[in-house]
């Protein structure tokens, strides 16, 4: 079948007939030039698979400098491009001369014309994998960019939060290992991508794992990867988080929720940095930069015989507390600025705004969702605010302790709450509520209303 395109440059113009009768049957396209000025011009009109070149233009030289010049040039012109070089003087020293500057192979005339065929159909083979895989080199780039993508994320101005920023600037340029610590929703994972961002390893991958639901029989496999038949479900070979990092960042969020057993195995991994996967006998040298997260005690889990003290000594080279919102005093009304503006865009409310009796409210709560909190609470403001000023009433928080229930609940109490849980499970993304629970966006928004959620 044919395939690819050619440009044939020659000045014995018998040859070049002969070769473009044989070479249109092979190729689909075969331009015939005698002129080796015009080269420059055909490459720009069209970007050829292969040239094939004749080594001397000139009568009476045959040193095949012409033939080197042509080549350094198509290489100017289309670096990708395999170029295969021709000659009647066949000399092992030009034909490593050629070799050297970019030519792909070397023919001799007069040619074998299946000989000839092969090397040309070779050098396309050859250029085409080189596009394969530079196409691949270049997806794998961009799936990095994409990956490591830096989220918008503001600081803000008080001094609990300017101390972590100092602190992760100065971190972010070594290798140590990093324990983030706070609350949930203070944006620990966000701190880790930012660690990430700013260190030498910016251009490799952040993987995360979160262990806390990594299930127990499958945790070797998440981390370390396995073989095909290692197990009954491992159909094909698999590549651990470990080895997905190797070279960038692992960040093990949830690391207090890990139960002793992997703990141990975690730890063997993190001090030899070599993990071997399951159903192989190989090691797998792994270099990976390792960040950690938790909202637990680890301390107060180590006294309870839950968390190994080594585990923590080995993952706690240097901790980064995050305050809760309700400690960073001005950062509220930042944020909630900077919230208000990313819904505007989002859902084309550019006039709404918030009036100080919303920005007193919204600094009075104590937060104990903290941001991830506030950015629910501003996202549901916007979506259900009907005219141009937020208001105080227009911000509805839940009592700080849920009475217990001494009655039977109505479906009413019952559908709230199933409203309320998945809120908070799926983060406050209203799009994913609504698909889970089984209603629209509508729907939705009019039973958060109506149930002043």
């Amino acid at each position: 079948m044919k395939s690819g395109s050619i440009l044939v440059a020659d000045d014995n113009k018998s040859a070049l007939s002969a070769l473009s009768l044989l070479l249109q049957f092979e190729f689909d396209t075969v331009n015939c030039i005698s002129n080796p000025n015009q080269i420059a011009s055909e490459l720009r009109k069209k970007d050829y698979d292969i040239v094939l070149l004749d080594m001397n233009f000139s009568a009476g030289l045959n040193s095949g400098n012409e033939g080197l010049y042509w080549l350094s040039e198509i290489k100017k012109y289309a670096p990708s491009t395999g170029v295969v070089m021709i000659t009647a003087y066949a000399d092992v020293d030009l034909a490593v001369k050629a070799l050297k500057k970019g030519a792909t192979d070397f023919i001799t005339k007069p040619w074998h014309n299946e000989k000839l065929v092969a090397t040309l159909k070779a050098a396309l083979k050859l250029r085409q994998a080189n596009q394969e895989l530079q196409s691949s080199k270049s997806r794998e780039i961009s799936l990095k960019k994409e990956l490591n993508k830096e989220q918008e994320f503001l600081w803000g101005s008080s001094p609990a939060m300017q101390k972590v920023m100092q602190m992760v600037e100065k971190v972010a340029k070594t290798d140590a290992s990093v324990l983030i610590t706070g609350e949930n929703g203070t944006g620990k994972e966000l701190i880790a991508r930012k660690i990430h961002e700013q260190s030498p390893r910016h251009k490799e991958l952040l993987v995360t794992v979160d262990m806390g639901s990594v299930p127990e029989h499958l945790f070797e496999s998440e981390l370390f990867g396995h073989r095909k038949g290692a197990f009954t479900d491992a159909r094909e070979d698999r590549t651990g988080k470990f080895q997905l990092a190797h070279e960038g960042s692992l960040f093990l969020d949830e690391i207090g929720n890990l139960p002793l057993q992997q703990q141990a195995k975690l730890l063997v991994a993190l001090q030899s940095r070599v993990v071997v996967p399951v159903g192989s006998d190989k090691t797998m040298p792994v270099d990976i930069r390792v960040i950690s997260a938790t909202n637990c005690n680890l301390e107060q889990l180590i006294a309870e015989q839950a968390f190994r003290e080594d585990l923590l000594y080995r993952l706690n080279t240097i901790r980064i507390e995050l305050p809760p919102l309700r400690e960073r005093g001005e950062d509220i009304e930042l944020l909630a600025c900077h919230f208000l503006q990313q819904y505007q865009r989002k859902y084309q409310r550019s006039s709404l705004r918030l009036n100080s009796g919303a920005i007193k409210k919204l600094m009075s709560y104590s937060w104990p969702g903290n941001i991830r909190e506030l950015q629910h609470t501003m996202e549901k403001a916007v979506i259900l605010s009907d005219g141009d000023v937020l208001k105080a009433e227009d911000f509805i928080f839940k009592p700080a302790g849920r009475a217990v229930q001494t009655i039977q609940p109505t479906l009413a109490d019952m559908e709230k709450q199933m409203i309320e849980e998945a809120l908070d499970k799926y983060n406050g993304n209203l799009s994913f509520v609504a698909d889970k629970l089984g209603i629209t966006r509508q729907t939705l928004y009019n039973k958060i209303r109506r149930y002043e959620i």
